[in-house]
């Protein structure tokens, strides 16, 4: 099997996938009531240029009735295709749109962490507020404003919760003047 042929696989798979999660169309295919010369028939009229080994694919799955199967087998098959080619894909998730000079500092970035070839997904999320999340794999690594805002407020609550009296004390004792220093020290004698 050639690279390119393994590719296009899994780019036809994923077109299969994003068809049959058409509600209405999986509908249709899930229907006990539709022969499934009809089901087969409506696969092919709306992929027609699908590779003849993933048309059989899909009629074993449609002659089963697997068809909400379809997207698993798609991410499962990628996946075995990136771990195949040394590839390790990510989702970047960032508070505003980012430039390719940014996607591409992180592109570099887990690439020499993970020693592998990198393909982003970017997404945009204003409920970050500020910074990035980056997914890798079963990793998370939220650098998110909200995150850290977050983690301060926990640890006020926590740090107030802990003061028996809510109120901290600080240390008001002043450094000590250097010998022939004219200055004057204030001590409170409380």
């Amino acid at each position: 099997m050639e690279h390119n042929q393994a590719d296009e696989w899994a780019a036809q798979l994923d077109l299969a996938s994003q068809v049959l999660q058409d509600a209405e169309f999986r509908a249709f295919l899930n229907h006990a009531e539709v022969p499934v010369a009809d089901k087969i028939k409506s696969i092919e009229a709306v992929l027609p240029d699908i590779h003849p080994l993933i048309r059989n694919l899909l009629d074993v799955l449609v002659t089963r009735g697997l068809v909400n199967v379809a997207p698993e087998l798609g991410e499962a098959y990628t996946k075995l295709l990136d771990q195949h080619h040394g590839r390790q894909r990510i989702e970047v998730i960032s508070a505003v749109e980012l430039e390719d000079a940014e996607v591409q500092r992180i592109t570099q970035y887990v690439s020499n962490v993970t020693g592998k070839e990198v393909v982003v997904t970017t997404q945009v999320d204003e409920e970050i507020l500020g910074g990035i999340v980056i997914q890798i794999g079963d990793q998370l690594l939220d650098g998110s404003t909200r995150t850290r805002l977050e983690a301060l407020r926990s640890r006020v609550r926590t740090g107030v919760a802990e003061s028996p009296d809510r109120t901290r004390k600080t240390d008001t004792k002043q450094p000590e003047p250097e010998r022939g220093s004219h200055q004057w020290r204030l001590e409170d004698k409380t």
